[in-house]
């Protein structure tokens, strides 16, 4: 069984391309905390690259950026190619089967999304036909909530 799920924070803005196929394709890279302290007392962080692809990559563009909070539930995949000085590359990431939104786009100050966003824009799984809007992950959270800088991993 190959199966992955990771929860972290983006390193960076996701980066959309598409296939010659006009196929859309978006890869970023999450940082995980570890949960254990080194013998430094510090906390170790892991970087995961993560690739998805067709609507979900599209939406992962257009709602989350830099220092987003997600959920990603996939497959590790491995490959290789050779670069153009001839060396060979090694890759591993994760497959993108479902990434979920933890938190919004401009999550520093405000929970919410912009006002011409419908709860059904953040549906990512490819595979959804519908979004039930009692499961909204921020109904409880009001309209703001104070995140710190100790909560973001980089």
């Amino acid at each position: 069984m190959n199966k992955a799920f990771l929860i972290g924070r983006l390193t960076r803005d996701p980066e959309l391309r598409y296939s010659s196929s006009n196929a859309a394709i978006v890869n970023f890279s999450i940082a995980i905390d570890r949960q254990y302290t080194n013998t430094q007392g510090q906390r170790e962080t892991d970087f995961i690259n993560i690739v998805a692809f067709q609507k979900q990559a599209e939406n992962i563009k257009k709602y989350v950026g830099k220092g987003s909070l997600v959920a990603v539930d996939g497959r590790i995949q491995t490959r290789n190619y050779e670069d153009k000085d001839g060396k060979r590359v090694y890759v591993t990431e994760v497959v993108a089967d479902r990434v979920q939104f933890l938190d919004s786009r401009n999550s520093g100050n405000n929970i919410e999304a912009e006002n011409d966003v419908s709860p059904a824009d953040f549906q990512t799984e490819s595979t959804a036909k519908e979004t039930n809007v009692s499961d909204d992950v921020f109904a409880d959270f009001g309209s703001s909530i104070e995140i710190s800088d100790d909560d973001i991993a980089f």
